[in-house]
């Protein structure tokens, strides 16, 4: 390895922007104690953040040492698509029309479940909604998933055992529910094209594992807390529908049409546009949209995309050397301190690797995208949504990494036993 300058400040912050992300709590702390400076502790303490401040003083590093210039032609050599994607799905999908065509799904579905209603609603929402993503892609379906387990559950007192393993099987049945199919998981579709993996292949060597774990997660975590889930009053047999089935097909029709040119920029941002005009124009059936959020996620993952591209230099070697197990629990665990859909990337481009290798980065990646806010893409969006519900609006990464560890186990054995 012969790292340049810019690799070794770009790994250097990057860590830093790592550790950045258990610490916001304290910061947060700090603008309690210090008000007079609220503001720039705010700032720090603001989990979606924190990728895109470090990525900043990196930029201000290269025109400092680079000229003006640098920062600039760099930029442009990277590609945001994925964080411009994200941002748009996550704006649609939490939109009104497409939440209440969700909750006729999941209550239908829970009505089948011969539990009390918000215990088979729970579950349906933990294990249905995280396979749907194999479909509408995963951060359409963590949107979903969280709004629907923040409005029936989070916002109804749960305990604070209940929040978080909740969010840690949440977190780990999306990670390794998109691998269904080959174009809706980002650590997949980084891969898929150049191995030639395509729908069938994905579910005879992926998806009817990942299928099974996301079951076994959500039945765990539904068991461990039945009598809590119990006592609250979530009716599966509502009929609350408020918008018109014209508008709630259009709605899905935008949808579809984003997912489908997701790797086209230009197309999906103009379908987002007209999307805004649609929701301006029938605003009275809509909520606030979520575009702050988005927004926060959608810079979160440039921040992401701005230092990760500076990885490269000691990733692909370290997955080079190797065999496929160490592969595979040495791609879980390097997961959780960097996105998934990178690694993949980063080992695809190993040249002269075999089927086992392939296997088991791609089945680490997505085993361990739910152990840390960074690990998967998706994941930001979640965060933001669910945060608010949780003390002083922050959600601690050792108990996100914790509670993640049971549900990322049952993936393990799923993906390395069956």
């Amino acid at each position: 390895m012969n790292p340049s300058m810019l690799e070794v400040v770009g790994t250097g912050l990057f860590a830093v922007a790592v550790a950045h992300t258990f610490l916001t709590k304290y910061f947060e702390h700090l603008a309690h104690l210090q008000p007079n400076h609220a503001g720039i502790w705010h700032l720090l303490g603001e989990v979606e953040v924190v990728f895109g401040f470090w990525a900043f003083v990196l930029l201000i590093f290269m025109a400092v040492t680079g000229g003006a210039s640098a920062p600039t032609t760099y930029l442009e050599g990277l590609n945001y698509t994925e964080p411009a994607f994200v941002f748009i799905i996550m704006v649609v999908a939490a939109s009104r029309p497409i939440l209440e065509l969700c909750k006729i799904g999941a209550r239908a579905l829970a009505r089948y479940i011969p539990l009390n209603d918000s215990v088979a609603f729970y579950f349906v929402c933990l294990a249905a909604l995280p396979l749907l993503g194999s479909f509408i892609t995963e951060p359409a379906a963590m949107t979903l998933a969280a709004l629907m387990l923040r409005d029936n559950f989070y916002a109804k007192g749960i305990s604070h055992r209940l929040k978080y393993v909740t969010l840690g099987a949440l977190f780990v049945n999306v990670s390794i529910g998109g691998t269904l199919t080959h174009f809706a998981a980002p650590p997949v579709l980084m891969v898929a094209g150049k191995w030639n993996w395509d729908m069938w292949y994905m579910l005879g060597h992926f998806g009817w594992k990942a299928a099974l774990a996301v079951f076994v997660n959500a039945g765990i975590a539904t068991f461990l807390f039945t009598r809590e889930l119990k006592a609250l009053k979530v009716d599966a047999r509502s009929k609350d529908r408020t918008v018109p089935w014209a508008l709630i097909i259009a709605h899905v029709a935008f949808l579809v049409g984003i997912v489908y040119f997701a790797h086209h920029p230009i197309v999906f941002v103009g379908l987002f546009l007209l999307f805004l005009g649609v929701a301006e124009g029938y605003r009275h059936y809509h909520d606030r949209l979520m575009l702050r959020e988005g927004l926060m996620v959608g810079f979160f993952l440039a921040g992401l995309v701005t230092l990760g591209a500076l990885q490269q230099w000691w990733l692909q070697d370290v997955l080079a050397g190797m065999d496929a197990t160490a592969l595979f629990f040495g791609a879980t665990a390097l997961t959780a301190i960097t996105d998934n859909a990178a690694l993949t990337y980063l080992g695809s481009l190993v040249e002269g690797t075999d089927e086992a290798f392939r296997y088991s980065l791609v089945a680490g990646a997505v085993t361990g995208g739910g152990l840390t806010v960074i690990a998967n893409a998706p994941n930001p969006a979640g965060f933001a949504i669910l945060r608010g519900n949780f003390d002083d609006e922050a959600i601690n990464p050792l108990g996100l990494l914790v509670t993640a560890l049971p549900p990322t186990l049952v993936a393990v054995l799923a993906f390395q036993l069956l």
